[in-house]
């Protein structure tokens, strides 16, 4: 379970209104005050441990979460144990499942959220969540533009067909895209960064671990990504360096991807 939640230090607010989607370049004083110090909790993640069941009938949350650092949060879907939703530091997750905006007809089948790798959020309450969302504008088309990503990301994945490079490059898409909306990425070369597990891959794509490693290993060939550094953090950095080449994959029939061997 997430370890005991407690109040953030000044730093994490900090961090949270300088680099979270939501809150980033807001009227920094006014929303000090919107928020509330005392009623944020700051909570650690543990990998493999599920947060909460999303979308369990008659069950609202009663906070958002607003990932700091670490993760990815995944949703997996049952019975397949599909991944269907991943969220990066920058971003939230917990929204549709609140009682707020699109949250109150957004339904759908009980799913597990969890944090794959350690991650840490900030809790808000979901009274300074509807505050900010009366008052600001900015916040207000921020917050619903959360809830398009979700169905845009989703739909990348309808378009994950059994054909191995077309469905990770979909799934790679559906992460540029996501993020590259939120404004966390690309960095200043270009390069959009994740830290993408194949065991994640797998189960977004559907593919077996194997399958998954033969794709990543011949997108670096081609260059679509860059291939890993010794500096990486994680073993499971994935850095996209041609979104556009990317693209193409995703959009190709089998006869027009050369570089993968099986047909």
């Amino acid at each position: 379970m997430p370890k005991t939640a407690k109040q953030p230090e000044s730093a994490s607010i900090k961090e949270l209104l300088q680099n979270n989607y939501l809150f980033r370049e807001l009227n920094e004083d006014w929303i000090w005050d919107c928020l509330s110090l005392p009623n944020l909790k700051v909570e650690k993640l543990y990998s493999s441990r599920p947060v909460y069941t999303a979308f369990r009938p008659g069950a609202d949350l009663n906070c958002l979460y607003a990932v700091v650092s670490g993760g990815p949060v995944i949703i997996r879907s049952t019975p397949l144990d599909r991944v269907i939703a991943i969220s990066y530091p920058g971003g939230c997750f917990g929204m549709r499942n609140l009682p707020l905006s699109y949250g109150e007809v957004s339904r759908a089948f009980p799913s597990l959220v969890e944090a794959y790798k350690t991650t840490d959020v900030i809790k808000i309450p979901v009274e300074a969540v509807q505050a900010i969302y009366e008052k600001s504008e900015i916040f207000r088309d921020r917050y619903n533009l959360l809830f398009e990503l979700r169905e845009k990301f989703q739909y990348h994945l309808l378009n994950c067909s059994t054909y191995p490079p077309q469905a990770v490059a979909a799934l790679m898409r559906a992460l540029v895209y996501q993020e590259r909306s939120l404004g966390n990425q690309p960095d200043p070369k270009g390069i959009y960064v994740f830290d993408l597990p194949v065991d994640v891959i797998a189960h977004a794509t559907q593919l077996n671990h194997r399958t998954v490693e033969q794709v990543l290993k011949g997108m670096q060939q081609i260059k679509l990504l860059e291939s890993p550094k010794a500096s990486d953090i994680s073993s499971d950095i994935v850095r996209v360096s041609d979104p556009e080449g990317l693209k193409e994959v995703y959009s190709a029939t089998r006869d027009k991807v050369g570089w993968w061997p099986l047909r």
